[in-house]
């Protein structure tokens, strides 16, 4: 059951206003890749707020700051991909996060032209390994999501080598603008909520 109470890891103390978790593979050989560009965002938060994210029992990178009067839990999963509900579960109990609009996964999107970004809460997941170990481990999709475009891979390459490579210049520079438009989004959705983050930045056609 979502954030279900008893757990021996459940939060003791005030719960996180905000869990956001970036989804991506761990190890140096997948750093600057398209399927690590939700950890991009989580790196973003992190420098702006101070936060030093360190390595916790829940498989993840972790920290927690405040925003003004308002917490932030911060977390990039160190699991392989496919394996992220192993982290986003007891992520989950140790934040205290019993709503999971309250949850934030922030996530490659290939179905997305590169460099764009669309918010969006529960609903199907596009065949993403990641958000699919996310759901298995929850009992639900009712999370908020942060998609961020990749692009389809050029041509008959498989969609597997195109993420897992690292774009060329000008879909680095496209990335690079929308992992700081994603963190403020994310900064939007803990402030305001999801629904007004949506509202402000879903303002194309959906890809």
């Amino acid at each position: 059951m979502f954030g279900r109470r008893g757990d021996a890891t459940a939060r003791r103390g005030t719960p996180a206003d905000l869990l956001v978790v970036g989804l991506a593979n761990p190890g140096a050989e997948y750093a600057g890749t398209r399927h690590n560009v939700g950890a991009e965002v989580i790196e973003r938060l992190a420098n702006r707020h101070g936060a030093s994210l360190k390595r916790g029992k829940e498989r993840a990178l972790v920290d927690e700051v405040r925003v003004g009067h308002l917490r932030l839990a911060l977390a990039i999963p160190q699991t392989y991909m496919n394996l992220s509900g192993e982290s986003v579960a007891p992520l989950v109990r140790r934040y205290g996060i019993e709503d999971p609009h309250r949850l934030v996964i922030v996530h490659d999107e290939l179905d997305l032209p590169v460099g764009r970004m669309k918010l969006k809460l529960g609903g199907g997941l596009a065949g993403n390994n990641g958000l699919k170990s996310v759901k298995a481990h929850l009992h639900t999709d009712d999370f908020a999501r942060v998609r961020i475009g990749i692009g389809k891979p050029p041509g008959r390459a498989q969609g597997a080598d195109h993420v897992l490579r690292k774009p060329g210049k000008a879909d680095r520079a496209e990335l690079d603008a929308v992992v700081v438009d994603a963190a403020d989004a994310v900064e939007l959705i803990l402030s305001d909520g999801i629904e007004a983050a949506m509202n402000r930045y879903n303002t194309r056609t959906e890809g």
